[in-house]
């Protein structure tokens, strides 16, 4: 990249929250990916003036959260990437409502909300995800989705205001918002809650990890579920039907555990999750008249 965008760059966001030909492997849970040419963990103050000067100077950006639901190609991201974390992660709780910057993890906003007796989010407490990811995708599991307590979601626009939509006004529906139509960045989140015991509710909560760990191959390198749910279907009974648990192409296999997911088990490279995904894909649709439809989000450069 230009020198002197990056020296622009550097006066707008502390060199220590700079880094140039950053590993995506170290930033994603699928622990793949090339270099980013430059890796920013942002504010809320800088995101904006970062996002105009890539626009000023035709330079791609990319957002990412907590780099979880991604699969970034072996050659990397090209332009700055720009990942919303530990610097945008403030939660504030009053009464029984949940001030949330899109950089925290759901696992600690459930942990507040815990703490202070509210009930309506447990289904989250597993979802290795930030806010902002979150309610970007309408993150959901065991019933319970995003769309169920967002009271509203301040977005930073493609045109560069900050404006507060409403849930109705996110359109939230199954893996999807509108906010990935339109573009924007989400700054944070305000959920509603209820007030609850504190005893039932770490208990649902442990019961659901309990679940997600019986069931899900937590131990593994992945992106979480890999594909979206067909209607009428599930991705991993499909799969399973198809007779392909276990399969490999490289590094990367269906996990035996759960066949919704792919997982990295010898030092997967993004080529091999992208073509084994295909081979799913068109072998469940052979065998069941299904097309599966991928849940992880492609990025960057791929071979």
């Amino acid at each position: 990249m230009d020198r002197e965008i990056i020296d622009r760059i550097y006066t707008i966001v502390n060199k220590s929250n700079v880094t140039l030909d950053s590993p995506m492997k170290s930033h994603t849970s699928f622990r793949i990916g090339g270099n980013a040419d430059v890796y920013i963990d942002i504010s809320e103050e800088e995101i904006a003036p970062v996002i105009s000067l890539c626009k000023e100077t035709n330079t791609s950006y990319t957002i990412i959260g907590n780099g979880s639901n991604i699969l970034v190609g072996d050659k990397g991201i090209r332009g700055v990437t720009i990942r919303i974390g530990s610097r945008m992660a403030d939660i504030d709780a009053h009464d029984n409502i949940i001030n949330v910057g899109s950089g925290a993890l759901l696992s600690r906003t459930t942990s507040v909300a815990l703490n202070n007796n509210l009930t309506g989010m447990e289904f989250a407490a597993g979802i290795p995800g930030s806010v902002g990811g979150a309610v970007l995708m309408n993150a959901g599991a065991y019933g319970g989705e995003i769309k169920d307590i967002l009271v509203s979601a301040r977005v930073l626009t493609p045109e560069g205001v900050v404006k507060e939509y409403s849930n109705e006004e996110l359109e939230l529906s199954y893996r999807h918002s509108k906010i990935m139509e339109t573009g924007g960045v989400i700054l944070s989140a305000t959920f509603k809650l209820q007030q609850g015991d504190y005893d039932s509710i770490k208990n649902k909560m442990q019961e659901l990890n309990k679940r997600r760990t019986d069931k899900q191959p937590l131990n593994l390198p992945s992106a979480g579920s890999t594909f979206k749910r067909p209607e009428g279907h599930f991705a991993g009974k499909l799969i399973e039907d198809s007779n392909l648990r276990g399969y490999r192409v490289g590094g990367a296999m269906v996990s035996d555990k759960h066949c919704g997911f792919v997982v990295n088990v010898d030092n997967a490279t993004a080529h091999d999750v992208r073509q084994l995904m295909e081979n799913v894909s068109d072998k469940v649709y052979e065998d069941a008249g299904v097309r599966l439809e991928p849940e992880v989000r492609f990025i960057g450069e791929f071979d």
